[in-house]
């Protein structure tokens, strides 16, 4: 019998949360922003906003991914990639 997935409940990551968007710090405030227009995207800023990164590398995979979002092609549509490109490493392919 395969196992069944724990779905996840009580999420308290700022950017899901917050009703006052200036109380956000800046990785936050872009990441609710980028929910606001699209809130589908909701695992890919997941990934990316619980990838690790310095503040400095999340902004930078953060606005990758939302520049991509409006350019057909761009690899950084995908989170991993834009977490590869942000941090200098060589997305896998």
């Amino acid at each position: 019998m395969a196992a069944k997935k724990k779905a996840r409940t009580g999420r308290s990551s700022p950017y899901l949360t917050s009703t006052d968007i200036d109380e956000l710090s800046p990785t936050n405030r872009m990441a609710h922003e980028i929910l606001t227009s699209s809130g589908d995207l909701l695992p890919s800023i997941d990934r990316i906003m619980q990838a690790g990164l310095s503040d400095g590398d999340t902004i930078a995979a953060l606005t990758l991914f939302r520049d991509a979002l409006d350019a057909p092609g761009d690899r950084n549509r995908d989170p991993r990639v834009a977490i590869a490109t942000a941090t200098g490493q060589e997305p896998a392919t």
